[in-house]
Formats: structure tokens, C-alpha cells, sequence
């Protein structure tokens, strides 16, 4: 049985930094012995920005409402934003307040975001770990923060950072196969 990971990056360009990076989570987790990942990943611009204008369930397009559920239902989550003044983005919030309260409650979930600078590092303890605090989610103690300087062409290429990734993936990894 493939356990189900997904992917998903608050990005609202393509290529895009943050998505570099949570691919590379995800492509660390893959070199971890005893396989078995399904990996899929999305981004808001697979939701589509309409998106924004709902403010129910009902007013999403089939598409968004998809990968919501794919969201509630994944094994694990590998998620990440960039830094907007300071914080996670709106619509990436956004997304997440379409998210069953519920449907993350024990789901292991790794969390990462991208700024422009290293001022900016602790938006993962700040902003994503309450926030998925709040769903009753398990995530990793290792959280992973790039800034811009960290990327030559939307490739990590800081040791410090990569580092971080491979301790993520290996704690998201493990944390994912404990439920099983």
C-alpha cells in the first residue's frame, strides 16, 4: 500500500522558490529506505486564484475542492509558503481555512517557507506551526526556512539549508511510517 503525501506550496508564480524547496523535501523523502510514497504536489495556482473570492466550500471550482480533499485525506504533508510582510500569504490561509478542522487532527506535516531574507527565518515558528497547531497536526521539530541568497536559479544551493531538508524528510518520514 503507497502511503499518499502531498505537496503543497503557497506559491502564486511559476518556477517559484518555495516549490523548489518543498520538492526538495519531497525528493529527500524518496531516498529514505523502505519507499512506498505517492507523491502529488500543488500549488495556488493549481487551485486556482478564483479561489479567493469563496467563502464557502459551495463557491469552489471542482478543481480546488479536489485538492482540499487530497489535503485532508493525504498520510502526510510536506506544506510551505512564502513570506508575505512578514508571514505566510493570505491565500494561502485562505486555502487552509477551507480545511475540515478535523481532517489534520494526528496527520504528520512538514513545514518549510522561503523569504527574501534571513530576517524572515522564523515565520515557520511563528505563523505555520500555530496554525497547524490549531488542526491538531504532528509536525516535525525540524523546520526548514530559505531565503533568496539560498537559490542559484530555483536550485538550493546554501549546505546549512540543504541540511535542514535532509533532517526534515528524515523525521517526516519516520513520523509518517509510525501511523502505519
Amino acid at each position: 500500500m503507497a502511503i499518499e503525501i502531498i505537496v503543497f506550496s503557497g506559491a502564486t508564480h511559476r518556477p517559484s522558490k518555495t516549490t523548489t524547496l518543498l520538492q526538495a523535501l519531497a525528493s529527500e523523502c524518496k531516498k529514505i529506505p523502505e519507499g512506498g510514497f505517492n507523491i502529488s504536489t500543488f500549488d495556488l495556482l493549481d487551485v486556482g486564484l478564483e479561489f479567493g473570492a469563496a467563502i464557502n466550500r459551495d463557491e469552489l471550482s471542482s478543481k480546488a475542492r479536489a485538492i482540499i480533499d487530497a489535503v485532508e485525506i493525504a498520510d502526510g504533508l510536506i506544506v510551505g509558503s512564502p513570506v508575505y510582510k512578514g508571514a505566510y500569504s493570505g491565500l494561502f490561509k485562505h486555502f487552509f481555512d477551507f480545511v475540515d478542522p478535523l481532517a489534520l487532527l494526528r496527520k504528520p506535516v512538514c513545514l518549510a517557507a522561503c523569504g527574501g531574507g534571513h530576517r524572515h527565518a522564523l515565520v515557520v515558528e511563528q505563523f505555520l506551526r500555530p496554525l497547524f497547531g490549531f488542526f491538531g497536526a504532528l509536525t516535525v521539530p525540524t523546520s526548514v526556512y530559505a531565503a533568496d541568497s539560498d537559490f542559484h536559479q530555483y536550485r538550493l544551493c546554501e549546505s546549512g539549508v540543504t541540511e535542514r531538508v535532509a533532517q526534515a524528510a528524515f523525521e517526516f518520514t519516520h513520523l509518517v511510517r509510525s501511523q502505519f
